[in-house]
C-alpha cells in the first residue's frame, strides 16, 4: 500500500463532499446534523486555499481516501499564529495509517508557513481513534468541554489537544 499525499484541488470536491457526508451523518467526528452539498464545500475550501492554509488529500491506488486542512483557530489577530486541524478519513479505508499520513504531512505544511500552535477541537470524548492519532503525533490533551454538543440523542464532549510547531512559544512571533 502506498499512501501519497498531494494538494486538494476543486477536482477532489466530489470525494471530499462524500467522505465528510459519511462523517457527518455516521459519526461525532464533526457536529454538523447535515452535510453539505458540493457547493458548499468548494466554498469552504476556497475560502482555506485564499488564506493560504494548507488544504490536502492522501490517494491509495489513484482513489481520494481521505483529506486534512488547517483552519485559523480564531478569527482575532492575536491567534493569527495558531491553527486548528481537520483530519477525515473514507470509511472504508481506516485502519490503514491514511489519518496519521495526513497529519504529519498537515502539520510539516503548518510549520513551514510559520505557524506556532495546532490545536485539535476532538468531536466527542469517545473518539478513541483521533485521540490516539493525535497524541502518536505529539499532540498533549489540554482539555475538555464537557457536554457542549447534542448529536444522536445525546450529549457529547470535546476534548482540546495542542502541538507546539517550529520554535512553538520560545521566540517571539514574528512582526
Amino acid at each position: 500500500m502506498s499512501v501519497s499525499i498531494r494538494p486538494a484541488t476543486l477536482s477532489d470536491i466530489p470525494e471530499i463532499t462524500r467522505i465528510y457526508a459519511h462523517a457527518v451523518r455516521h459519526g461525532t467526528a464533526s457536529f454538523e446534523l447535515e452535510p453539505p452539498d458540493e457547493a458548499e464545500m468548494r466554498k469552504r475550501m476556497d475560502t482555506l486555499l485564499a488564506g493560504e492554509f494548507p488544504y490536502i488529500v492522501a490517494e491509495l491506488d489513484g482513489k481520494v481516501a481521505g483529506y486534512a486542512y488547517a483552519s485559523l483557530y480564531r478569527t482575532r489577530p492575536a491567534y493569527r499564529f495558531t491553527v486548528e486541524n481537520s483530519v477525515y478519513v473514507a470509511p472504508d479505508m481506516h485502519r490503514r495509517g491514511i489519518g496519521k499520513t495526513l497529519l504529519i504531512k498537515l502539520i510539516e505544511e503548518c510549520t513551514a508557513r510559520g505557524f506556532r500552535q495546532m490545536i485539535a477541537v476532538i468531536g466527542d470524548s469517545d473518539q478513541a481513534a483521533s485521540i490516539g492519532l493525535h497524541a502518536a503525533c505529539g499532540f498533549t490533551a489540554v482539555g475538555n468541554l464537557r457536554s457542549i454538543g447534542w448529536k444522536f440523542g445525546k450529549w457529547l464532549d470535546t476534548p482540546l489537544m495542542q502541538l507546539s510547531l517550529g520554535p512553538g512559544a520560545n521566540t517571539p512571533a514574528p512582526n
